[in-house]
C-alpha cells in the first residue's frame, strides 16, 4: 500500500499579522538609516564610466568588453579542461576493472599516469635542498655574516661551513652575536674579546617591529617603545660593510648563514627596514636563497639553515635541529636540555620545587602553569614543549661561559685569520661594539640559567652525508616491531599471561641495585602503578547469588 503523503502546512497568514511584520520591518529599516546617518555612512558611489567628453570613448569601451570576454572564455575553458581530465582518470580505472590483464596497454597507461602523478607529489629531501642552497649563497658572495646567538655562541659555529668558506678562496667572514639582549653584558663582554681574537664580531641585536613591505603600520603615540623594538649594532654592522666595499672597490654581495632560530632574516629585516624575509618562531621557516638589495651597492642574501649532523651530542640536537616540536619527541629534547642547565637556576627561574630527576620537574612545571590532561593529572608532554620553545625562542635568557684559554680553530691559521681582517676598519667596529653593548639592557647575572656549552655544532654540507629517511609508515612499523621485540624479551616467550604480568615490574631488590641514573621514566611511572594498585582494595562480588534467601 502506497504511503499517503504528509499535508505541507500552509503559508497564508491572518492580515493583521501581515500588516504587523510589514510595520516591524519598516520601522528596523527607518532604525538604521538612522544610525548610519549619525555616523556619517555615505551610500557608495556608482561607477560613472568613460564620460561622453573623451575622446575614443567607443574604442576604450569596447577594449573593456573585449577583456571581458576574454576572461569568461578562459574560465569556461579551464573548467572544460578539468572535466576532460576527470573523465580520462575515470575511464582508465573503469577499463582497468574491466581488462586486468597483465600486458593490456590500458594498465601501462594507468600506470604511467599514476608514476607521473607520484613524481609531481612526491618532493625531495628538504635537506638535500637546504644543502645546496647553501652551496650557492657561500659561491656567490663575498662577505659571509655566520650568526651566532649570544646565548651559545660557541655552540652556533659550524667548523665544516667555516672550512668552506676558507678553502673556497678570498671570501670573508665575519660573525655576527644577535640577541644580545638575553645574556649578562659582563658574559657579552667576555664572548666578545674571546671571538675578536680570531675574527671579525659585531655585536647585534635584531628588531622585530618592522613594517611589511608597501604597507604602513599605524603607531599609538602614548604607547611606549619596548625594548624588542629598539634595534643595536645596525650602524656597526652597515659601517664594517661600507668600508670592506670601499676598499673592495666594486659592488659586493654579503650572504648570511646560520643554524635555525638564530635570527638570520630578522638581521636582514632590520638592515632594510622592511620585513622582506619571512620570520616565526618556528624552526627552519627559509626554504631557499632570497637576494635582497640594501643599495646600490651592497646586496645581501639570506640561506636556509644549516643542517645539523646526528652525531651531535643531544642537547645540540634539541637546540639546533631545523624540525618543529611536533616531529621530535619533546620530553627526549627537553630532558637534554635541562641536563645541561643549572638546577638551582632553573628552579629560581621557573618558581618550581627543587626535582631529583627531569620527570618531577615537568611534572611540577605542569601543575604550575595549569597544564593537565583528561582527568586531571598533569600533562608532562605539554610541560616539555613548552620548556624546550622558551629554550629555542628569543624569550629565556641563559648564557655560558667561554673557554678559560683561547685556542685557535683547527680550520683557521695565523695566515687566515690575518688575511680575514683585512680590508675592515676594526677600531671604528670596536667603538661601535662598545656603544652598543652600553646601549643594550641585558639581564642581571643572577637572573639568568648558567647553560653547560656541548661545543661546536658539526654540520652536514654535502648531499652525500645527508643519511637517507624512511617514510612515515615504514618508521612506524619498525618502532612496532621493536616494541613487540621488547615486550617478548621482557615476557619470556611463550609463557602465560599471569607471568608476563610479575616480569613487567622487577622485583625491588633488583630495582634498589639499579643506579637512578640508568632507571628510565617508564620504569618509575610503573612503579608507582604497581604501588597504587597494591594499596587498593580487592573490589566484592556484585553478582546475584540464586541459591540465596535475600528477607
Amino acid at each position: 500500500m502506497k504511503r499517503p503523503k504528509l499535508k505541507k502546512a500552509s503559508k497564508r497568514m491572518t492580515c493583521h499579522k501581515r500588516y504587523k511584520i510589514q510595520k516591524k520591518v519598516r520601522e528596523h529599516h527607518r532604525k538604521l538609516r538612522k544610525e548610519a546617518k549619525k555616523r556619517g555612512r555615505k551610500k557608495p558611489r556608482k561607477d560613472p564610466g568613460v564620460p561622453s567628453s573623451a575622446p575614443f570613448k567607443e574604442a576604450v569601451l569596447r577594449e573593456a568588453e573585449l577583456r571581458k570576454q576574454q576572461l569568461e572564455e578562459l574560465k569556461q575553458q579551464q573548467k572544460l579542461d578539468r572535466q576532460k581530465e576527470l573523465e580520462k582518470k575515470r575511464k582508465l580505472e573503469a577499463d582497468l576493472d574491466v581488462k586486468p590483464s597483465n600486458g593490456s596497454p590500458v594498465k601501462e597507461e594507468f600506470e604511467q599516469h599514476k608514476a607521473k602523478k607520484k613524481a609531481k607529489l612526491g618532493k625531495q629531501n628538504p635537506k638535500k635542498l637546504y644543502c645546496q642552497e647553501l652551496k650557492k649563497v657561500i659561491e656567490a658572495s663575498d662577505v659571509v655574516l655566520e650568526v651566532l646567538d649570544a646565548r651559545d655562541p660557541l655552540g652556533c659555529r659550524c667548523p665544516q661551513v667555516e672550512e668552506a668558506i676558507v678553502q673556497s678562496g678570498q671570501k670573508k667572514l665575519v660573525l655576527v652575536l644577535n640577541k644580545s639582549d638575553l645574556v649578562p653584558k659582563e658574559n657579552l663582554e667576555s664572548w666578545l674579546s674571546y671571538l675578536e681574537k680570531e675574527l671579525p664580531t659585531v655585536v647585534f641585536r635584531a628588531s622585530t617591529n618592522v613594517k611589511d613591505k608597501g604597507k604602513i603600520i599605524k603607531v599609538k603615540k602614548k604607547a611606549a617603545p619596548f625594548k624588542s623594538e629598539v634595534c643595536f649594532g645596525k650602524e656597526g654592522l652597515w659601517k664594517l660593510l661600507r668600508s670592506f666595499q670601499e676598499t673592495y672597490g666594486k659592488s659586493i654581495q654579503v650572504g648570511v648563514i646560520g643554524f635555525p632560530n638564530v635570527g638570520k632574516s630578522s638581521i636582514i629585516n632590520s638592515l632594510k627596514q622592511e620585513r622582506t624575509c619571512h620570520v616565526g618562531v618556528s624552526m627552519g621557516l627559509t626554504r631557499s636563497m632570497q637576494i635582497v638589495p640594501l643599495d646600490k651597492q651592497i646586496t645581501i642574501i639570506d640561506s636556509p639553515t644549516l643542517i645539523v649532523s646526528p652525531f651531535n651530542s643531544a642537547s645540540a640536537l634539541a637546540l639546533r635541529s631545523p624540525a618543529s616540536i611536533e616531529v621530535i619527541k619533546p620530553v627526549e629534547a627537553a630532558n637534554a636540555i635541562l641536563s645541561q642547565a643549572d638546577t638551582r637556576q632553573v628552579v629560581l627561574k621557573f618558581t618550581v620545587p627543587d626535582y631529583k630527576n627531569s620527570l618531577e620537574f615537568f611534572t611540577s612545571l605542569a601543575q604550575r602553569r595549569g597544564l593537565h590532561l583528561k582527568g586531571g593529572s598533569p600533562n608532562v608532554e605539554g610541560a616539555a614543549k613548552l620548556l624546550w620553545s622558551e629554550w629555542t625562542g628569543a624569550t629565556l635568557g641563559f648564557y655560558c661561559q667561554p673557554p678559560t684559554s683561547w685556542s685557535p680553530s683547527p680550520h683557521f691559521n695565523e695566515r687566515i685569520v690575518a688575511n680575514m681582517k683585512l680590508g675592515f676598519n676594526l677600531e671604528e667596529l670596536e667603538k661601535n661594539n662598545a656603544h652598543s653593548i652600553q646601549a643594550i639592557r641585558g639581564p642581571r647575572l643572577a637572573s639568568s640559567i648558567l647553560f653547560q656549552s656541548s661545543g661546536l655544532t658539526n654540520g652536514i654540507i654535502e648531499e652525500k652525508d645527508i643519511p637517507e629517511e624512511l617514510p612515515k609508515h615504514k618508521e612506524r612499523e619498525q618502532e612496532k616491531d621493536e616494541e613487540d621485540k621488547d615486550t617478548d624479551q621482557e615476557s619470556g616467550g611463550g609463557e602465560e599471561a599471569d607471568e608476563k604480568n610479575t616480569d613487567l615490574f622487577p622485583p625491588e631488590e633488583i630495582q634498589e641495585a639499579l643506579p637512578e641514573e640508568s632507571k628510565s621514566d617508564e620504569q618509575l611511572y610503573n612503579q608507582e602503578a604497581s604501588d597504587v594498585f597494591s594499596k587498593m582494595p580487592e573490589e566484592e562480588d556484585d553478582t546475584y547469588d540464586f541459591s540465596t534467601d535475600y528477607v
